[in-house]
């Protein structure tokens, strides 16, 4: 289990328990930073839930849900889940749900690149227009919230940067000559879709406005 108790002076077992639908302590980790001890973050490898969660909804927000809705029911816990897609204007809004698998259920992120350019490649100027989206499903006491946030860019048209993951080297934010993959990692989060729905969900659950 990933100790987040050096993270705060508060005894993390008097905290409230918020899952995230996770297995990824790093991302985890940014979370409780941000929580500044108002919660005890677990990931899906600290209570233990190791079975596949089926992403199977025809949407990012059906996603989100999915994953946060099995987490409650099995376990009981409040918890949330995100879900994020790549959505081009020029492909009517593709991959979006299927950006992972865009180039096949077995695909890398190169390949997935690959076949978004070459589809893109009689495509040019504000043709190219996209968005990165991320939808958070937050669960507490059983009430369901979502939390969104959006990275408006454009498809560059070659691959530039070695930076970050996915498709960053052939996204660029909306007002900016980089790639997301030629950007600090700082720089990125700030401007990136999963940093503002996350940003957004803090400020819900610490109470701001």
């Amino acid at each position: 289990m990933f100790n987040f108790a050096a993270m705060n002076e508060t005894d993390p077992t008097e905290l409230p328990v918020l899952v995230f639908a996770t297995h990824n302590a790093n991302k985890a980790r940014e979370v409780q930073d941000m929580l500044s001890g108002a919660y005890l973050i677990q990931t899906l490898s600290d209570i233990g839930c190791h079975e596949e969660i089926p992403e199977t909804a025809a949407d990012l927000k059906g996603n989100a849900f999915l994953k946060a809705q099995h987490v409650h029911q099995e376990y009981g816990l409040d918890c949330f889940a995100d879900d994020t897609g790549l959505e081009v204007d020029a492909l009517g809004g593709a991959p979006g749900v299927r950006t992972a698998r865009y180039a096949g259920e077995e695909a890398d992120a190169q390949a997935n690149m690959s076949k978004l350019l070459e589809a893109l490649e009689d495509t040019h100027g504000e043709d190219r227009a996209a968005r990165f989206r991320t939808v958070i499903c937050l669960i507490r006491g059983g009430q369901v919230e979502y939390i969104e946030g959006a990275c408006e860019g454009s498809i560059v048209g070659k691959q530039s940067g070695a930076k970050g993951f996915g498709y960053d080297p052939v996204f660029s934010p909306e007002g900016e000559t980089l790639t997301f993959a030629e950007m600090s990692a700082a720089a990125k989060n700030e401007r990136s879709h999963r940093g503002k729905a996350i940003r957004s969900m803090v400020s819900e659950l610490l109470g701001k406005s």
